[in-house]
């Protein structure tokens, strides 16, 4: 079973959900964003943490941050392998003591990433082309926690990714974007010019993004045991 806990009614799992299904993997869909109780993380399973338009210290406005906070930090204690992407990366860092900067090397749009040395070997990202094209919506950017390692960088925002200890991995960038939740982010961009160019370039990258970001799930279930 594969927990995904959504923080924001606007960032849904998108295409996780039917590469799941496509595997026949379990999952349930955790609503924190509507107070939905979250249990407690499975050890026989694994979660995944989406985006969100908040930040990790708007517990004030956000009180279902604090829940997901001790979501995450019980995952992990019990090592269970975890997925946290964008903000769901910050949430992990912030949970592991990392410093969290708000406003700071913020990305929109299709970014190259770059895998660093430690991702040669790293099982989440083998397979996966040295630098690869990735979708981001960001304004925030994390630290990387005592202990982790760094797996991958871009030249506006260096952590991309990193890995705390053996099974629990931070995103920057979004793997799971499709086309209409691309459309429905940039509709919403301060910049007049951006929505059309902005889902034009997506396009223009989406057969590569989608095979990445397909790679990069299978083996994100490998690496829980979920999938052989």
């Amino acid at each position: 079973m594969i927990y995904l806990v959504q923080c924001d009614p606007e960032v849904p799992a998108g295409t996780i959900t039917e590469w799941l299904r496509s595997n026949d993997t379990p999952f349930r869909i955790l609503r924190a964003f509507s107070e939905e109780p979250l249990p407690a993380p499975d050890i026989s399973g694994a979660a995944i943490v989406l985006g969100g338009s908040m930040g990790v210290n708007d517990v004030g406005r956000y009180p279902f941050l604090s829940t997901v906070k001790s979501f995450i930090r019980e995952a992990a204690d019990l090592n269970v392998p975890f997925l946290g992407i964008c903000l769901g990366g910050q949430l992990l860092a912030d949970a592991l003591g990392a410093h969290v900067h708000s406003g700071r090397y913020g990305e929109k749009g299709v970014h190259l990433v770059k895998l660093l040395e430690p991702a040669v070997a790293d099982p989440l990202f083998s397979g996966i082309p040295a630098v690869f094209s990735t979708f981001q919506w960001h304004d925030d950017s994390f630290e990387l926690p005592r202990g982790a390692v760094l797996l991958a960088s871009s030249d506006t925002c260096a952590h991309q990714a990193f890995r705390y200890g053996a099974r629990m991995y931070g995103l920057q960038f979004h793997p799971e974007v499709t086309r209409e939740i691309v459309a429905s982010w940039t509709r919403c961009s301060d910049d007049e010019a951006s929505p059309v160019r902005l889902l034009e370039e997506y396009i223009r990258r989406e057969e590569s993004y989608l095979t990445v970001s397909r790679n990069l799930l299978v083996n994100f279930l490998r690496i829980a045991c979920l999938i052989a």
